[in-house]
């Protein structure tokens, strides 16, 4: 998963919304919150 996850970051949550069963939105904020905070930490190209 961790390969996705670099690879193509959507697909990467598609597929653990699936996989680790998410049952709301919670879920998804959770699985986003250190993407998110990762791309914050990057200097824009």
């Amino acid at each position: 998963m961790t390969h996705l996850q670099e690879l193509d970051q959507v697909a990467y949550v598609r597929f653990a919304s699936v996989y680790r069963e998410f049952t709301g939105v919670r879920d998804f904020v959770e699985e986003l919150r250190p993407i998110l905070n990762r791309n914050a930490e990057k200097p824009p190209n």
